[in-house]
């Protein structure tokens, strides 16, 4: 009875203690005392108890540091108690040194930047509206003849295309926005067509005196400028560029008829042999040759054509290769992307296995190189020593290469390769521990992406709100620019001629309505710009920088968005005591979630700063292209030192918000303490800092060059046709076969990058864990490491052993 009354005693107080048992587990321990099995099942119950009501199991309703410790029982006999006591109060004290563990503890942070941030939102979105409202997505879409119809709508549905009358008398920007709003400024008629021409055809001497009818219309010729008569003159009509003097075969290209290469041989009507484009434009028939002034301008022998959209023609038969090239090897390059996956993720992977032998590998062949270059040098100077080659002989010169032939060049870089082995020698030497640990913490990184891989993809989910951010500012940007009515003035190409003075040059014109006055050659209505008499278009250039501003901001806390969620989630790999089992089911989701809860005013706050200061880099790249034009060589070193400075500031910022998103990922604390107590930390361990950094992008860098090296190698086989895979590849080869190659390359690498950026915020992450694990912590029971237990045999550390364990950290 005695017995029994102390197992109930002792659960009794237990219970009141800390009302957390269970009745099956009381039952449980009744059982084992009621079987008299001794002190051992009493233990084995006990920790059975203790694995079953632990916090991560949720049996336990924990509260922190709210809770209350387990007093020793007063009867000895009461083991269960005891043992559930002590190490329910070790579990309590360990869980008690966790960042994550107290979620109650976290609130929201930044709240002032938070509203802001979600304010100019709202602006953003204001914007976005408005400029839908006012603008005209039609500029983009459609292109507009000169009257300004658009073509492929209303009237014109069945002729989508924009026929130039001379396109070499313009040449069209490459921007879309400047094609879609200069289009009618270039000083050619241009007329909506069914279909661009697929043959030459130029006007004769005979069908001179013909009508227009006879000559345009009855040979299906649909041409012609709308509005113009059936019995007109075809001499008239060219004087006054209402029909064009001649058609050259053409495609589509943005709606518009873009003549074929100048390397295909055209000929053309009354022109004997073959003649190129060029030729053939700079040819005038003999029956106009007796009116010059029918032709336009651009056409006429005196006046060259632009060289720099010929070479665009002549660019076009190469894209049509490439087009060929892409989609007969596009399933090829899309294996070799996954190729480049699977390597970048076992490289992540085996790290854990190879990262020390690796890295000694690496810092091996950096010394290796380095004293091939000593030898070199010294090999070098010791001949031009001989020759008795100087720099006196030689005396100053702008010639760099000529300092090759001289001994005092060879002997400088020896020394400098010499020191630089040195230093590195003496960095092995006194930074062995750190390089350890830092090869540890390579080593635990790879562990923890192990664990959670679906961390290496969450850089696709930033990927995909980068070009959200930027197609809504972009679409944006494109309303606000074709909002307001379009406006048309008179146009002549040769306002200074005599028949040409009474005409209001400038002056507003109805583009559906003939110019009254046909004495002025080439007199036409074109498309000035857009009406700013409106609210929106007066202030037009405010909302411009407001989108801008708006870019710049979303893109940044994107960024922002995507270290914190990573950071959050290697952190709950660290700060699990017992790994794997503590760690959270979904570490990814729950980092997410809670930053979204707690923490978008601190990084609106962060991402704000960084955009303050690129918006100061664009404005002092801005200023600087203006005053390339002065020259002045005072000016322009005062603006490369402005822009040095913004660099480096720029690159503090982002190096200072990393470390500070970490943080309040850890600790939920707001920016400006996050950012302070990130970088007192680092500089206190600024020698670990150097080490790891230094360690990491090395390894990185190697596993880059053999993810895109083994990719390209492979590429280079594949689409020439020597790995003998592709049976399509072989039976027709490539026009160009390096194109699909270095469109895999580029793949590859930015596949690479996106899973090490994943990999160096997992370093970065874990490495602030360990150093405030260093400093909060003592491996007492009541504050134990949380680090592995290879970092702890590197540091010389142990925890305390819990009660009834062997003395190691579980």
């Amino acid at each position: 009875m005695g017995g029994k009354a102390g197992w109930g005693g002792g659960l009794r107080e237990a219970s009141q203690t800390r009302p957390f048992l269970p009745r099956p587990h009381q039952e449980q321990v009744s059982a084992g005392n009621s079987l008299g099995q001794g002190p051992c099942l009493c233990r084995e119950l006990a920790e059975k108890l203790v694995r079953s009501l632990s916090p991560e199991s949720g049996a336990l309703p924990w509260r922190g540091r709210g809770s209350v410790p387990f007093r020793k029982p007063a009867e000895q006999g009461s083991c269960v108690s005891w043992w559930l006591q002590r190490k329910l109060a070790h579990q309590r004290a360990a869980q008690a040194q966790r960042p994550l563990s107290r979620p109650s503890r976290r609130g929201c942070t930044d709240v002032i930047c938070c509203v802001l941030f979600l304010l100019f939102l709202l602006g953003y979105t204001a914007l976005g509206i408005v400029a839908w409202v006012y603008g005209d997505p039609r500029q983009v879409l459609y292109p507009r003849n000169s009257t300004g119809a658009y073509c492929g709508m209303g009237a014109n549905k069945d002729k989508p295309y924009l026929l130039y009358f001379n396109i070499f008398s313009c040449v069209l920007a490459t921007n879309i926005i400047a094609v879609a709003e200069h289009g009618l400024q270039c000083p050619t008629p241009q007329v909506c067509v069914s279909s661009c021409p697929a043959a030459p055809w130029v006007v004769s001497q005979g069908e001179l005196s013909l009508t227009v009818g006879e000559v345009f219309y009855a040979a299906n010729r649909t041409v012609c400028r709308p509005g113009v008569p059936w019995d007109m003159p075809v001499l008239q009509s060219l004087e006054r560029d209402l029909c064009p003097s001649f058609l050259l075969p053409s495609t589509p290209a943005l709606g518009r008829c873009v003549p074929y290469p100048n390397s295909t041989q055209v000929e053309f009507p009354g022109i004997s042999g073959n003649t190129s484009i060029n030729q053939g434009i700079r040819w005038v028939p003999p029956s106009l040759q007796l009116c010059p002034s029918a032709l336009p301008t651009a056409a006429r022998p005196t006046l060259s054509l632009p060289s720099g959209l010929l070479d665009s023609f002549n660019a076009r038969d190469i894209s049509v290769k490439i087009f060929e090239d892409l989609a007969q090897s596009w399933y090829w390059i899309l294996v070799a992307l996954g190729v480049a996956l699977v390597l970048s993720l076992l490289f992540l992977l085996l790290l854990r296995l190879v990262a020390g032998p690796l890295v000694l590998v690496l810092i091996l062949g950096v010394l290796g190189v380095l004293a091939y270059g000593i030898y070199h040098c010294w090999k070098e100077y010791r001949v031009l020593r001989d020759r008795g080659a100087s720099i006196t002989q030689l005396g100053f010169t702008t010639n760099l290469s000529a300092y090759r032939s001289v001994q005092e060049t060879w002997l400088a870089a020896l020394i400098v390769l010499a020191v630089l082995e040195g230093l590195l020698l003496l960095m092995l030497i006194f930074l062995r521990q750190r390089i350890r640990i830092a090869i540890a913490l390579l080593k635990e990184a790879s562990k923890a992406v192990g664990q959670m891989m679906s961390t290496m993809f969450y850089p696709l989910v930033t990927f995909v709100l980068l070009l959200i951010c930027i197609a809504y500012w972009a679409m944006t940007a494109l309303y606000l620019a074709t909002s307001g009515q379009p406006q048309y003035v008179f146009w002549a190409p040769n306002a200074s001629f005599p028949s040409c003075e009474a005409v209001p040059v400038n002056a507003s014109c109805d583009p559906m309505a003939q110019p009254t006055n046909s004495s002025c050659p080439g007199l036409m209505c074109v498309f000035q710009g857009y009406l700013s008499t409106g609210l929106v278009q007066r202030s037009l250039f405010n909302l411009q920088i407001y989108g801008v501003l708006g870019l710049f901001w979303t893109l940044n806390w994107v960024l922002a968005l995507g270290q914190c969620v990573l950071a959050g989630a290697f952190a709950s790999f660290y700060w699990a005591f017992h790994k794997p089992r503590d760690i959270p089911t979904f570490p990814l989701g729950a980092a997410f979630l809670r930053t979204l809860r707690y923490h978008i005013g601190s990084l609106a706050f962060g991402a704000l700063i960084l955009t303050l200061v690129q918006i100061a880099r664009v404005i002092l790249e801005y200023i600087d292209h203006k005053l390339r034009v002065a020259q002045n060589p005072v000016a322009r070193c005062i603006m490369c030192c402005f822009k040095c400075c913004l660099w480096c500031l720029e690159k503090f910022i982002k190096f200072l918000n990393r470390n500070a998103y970490i943080m309040i990922a850890i600790y939920g604390k707001n920016f400006c303490v996050s950012a302070r107590d990130a970088f007192m930390l680092l500089m206190r361990n600024v020698v670990r800092v150097v080490v790891l950094d230094k360690v990491t992008d090395l390894l990185l860098l190697f596993g880059k060059l053999l993810v895109v090296g083994g990719v390209g190698v492979l590429s280079f086989f594949l689409f020439t046709g020597r790995l003998g895979l592709g049976q399509d590849l072989e039976s027709r080869p490539l026009n160009y076969y390096w194109l699909p190659i270095m469109i895999a390359v580029l793949g590859a690498h930015f596949v690479a990058s996106g899973f090490f950026s994943v990999f160096g915020m997992c370093v970065d992450t874990l490495f602030l864990c360990f150093l405030e694990d260093l400093e909060r912590n003592d491996g007492s029971a009541a504050r134990p490491y949380f680090m592995s237990k290879a970092l702890l045999q590197i540091l010389g550390k142990k925890n305390a052993a819990p009660p009834g364990g062997k003395g190691k950290k579980p």
